[in-house]
């Protein structure tokens, strides 16, 4: 099978072209396992951080991609679940302990990065972490949901909005645009604000409902119950923070920081930030629940993501462009 494969770590400045495409033998299913053949993969910045070293994989060469949809092919001995020709999707967890807080499991692997991910024709996955794709999505529309939508959808549970609270999200890039429509559905009276750099983002925000557009240290018409924060820069969690109301929480939905502008920090004033029981809490992985949860839920909105194609074949291409905030909506291999 075909395959874009990362063997070493560097800046992406540095290596622009990270990801070697390869043939490797298709591998086979355990007896709990599905073998998938890959119609589309989505690209997600958590690749950039596989790629420039801040979340390294724990071998090299690794398959990456995790926003995974395609159809059962073949099934191990044991799988009662599936048949070949199901049309399923493949997020960030690909198997852990099946307890509620299995995305914080010390038996938590990622798709991806802990085994071979999904910028391959074709990959294997159990089967009880593999989720069925609602027939009004398709492949590519899907693909980012698997991921940037799911994780996403549980950012947004995180933090613990009420319907007429109002939300920001700081960042609207792949899980912004996704989170937008999401809270408009399930807070309908929650106005939806958006922090982001570049003005034709904002314009694309207000396109998709947003209240209110603005950039990164913009004040916003009120003070937020809540900000979802989904950058990958620290100056964003310090701005974040001055504009919560007191009580209010900050969910920071990303695996790795970068440290260009970690000098940021030094800004963080415990009275004007954090005083008055203001608070800060992350997002760690995601459990299948969220995923199977969270599908028929966008097919019910129904969500639409924006997308951009790319070949399997330009993954380097569509990675540096999304390394350059060239983007809109989000970055979509499509693999057969």
């Amino acid at each position: 099978m075909k395959a874009m494969v990362l063997s070493q770590t560097a800046p992406l400045n540095e290596r622009p072209d990270p990801l070697q495409c390869v043939e490797m033998a298709t591998p086979e299913p355990a007896e709990n396992e599905l073998l998938i053949q890959v119609a589309a993969c989505g690209v997600c910045h958590t690749e950039l951080d596989e790629i420039e070293g801040r979340l390294t994989p724990p071998r090299l060469p690794v398959v990456l991609g995790h926003e995974v949809v395609g159809r059962v092919v073949e099934c191990g001995a044991n799988v009662t679940r599936f048949a070949s020709g199901d049309r399923v999707g493949v997020g960030w967890i690909h198997h852990s302990s099946g307890t509620a807080d299995e995305n914080l499991s010390p038996q938590f692997a990622a798709t991806g990065c802990d085994v071979n991910g999904g910028y391959a024709q074709f990959m294997t996955v159990p089967e009880d972490y593999a989720v069925a794709i609602p027939d009004s999505l398709s492949d590519t529309q899907a693909a980012p949901l698997m991921c940037a939508g799911a994780i996403g959808y549980r950012a947004l549970r995180l933090t613990g909005l009420r319907d007429g609270e109002p939300l920001g999200l700081m960042g609207f890039g792949g899980s912004g645009h996704l989170v937008l429509p999401t809270a408009k559905h399930l807070y309908p009276n929650s106005p939806v604000y958006v922090f982001t750099r570049d003005e034709s983002v904002q314009q694309f925000a207000c396109e998709l409902a947003a209240d209110w557009a603005g950039g990164v240290d913009a004040v916003p018409p009120q003070p937020l119950q809540a900000i979802i924060d989904t950058t990958p820069a620290w100056k964003p969690v310090v701005e974040s923070m001055k504009k919560l109301r007191p009580g209010g929480r900050l969910v920071i939905n990303a695996i790795r920081k970068e440290d260009a502008d970690k000098s940021e920090l030094l800004k963080l004033s415990y009275h004007e930030h954090l005083w008055m029981e203001r608070e800060i809490k992350s997002v760690a992985n995601l459990t299948h629940r969220d995923i199977a949860e969270f599908l028929p839920l966008a097919a019910e909105i129904p969500l639409r993501p924006e997308v951009t194609l790319y070949p399997l074949e330009q993954a380097n291409e569509a990675l540096r462009n999304l390394r350059r905030g060239q983007i809109k909506g989000a970055n979509v291999l499509a693999v057969s």
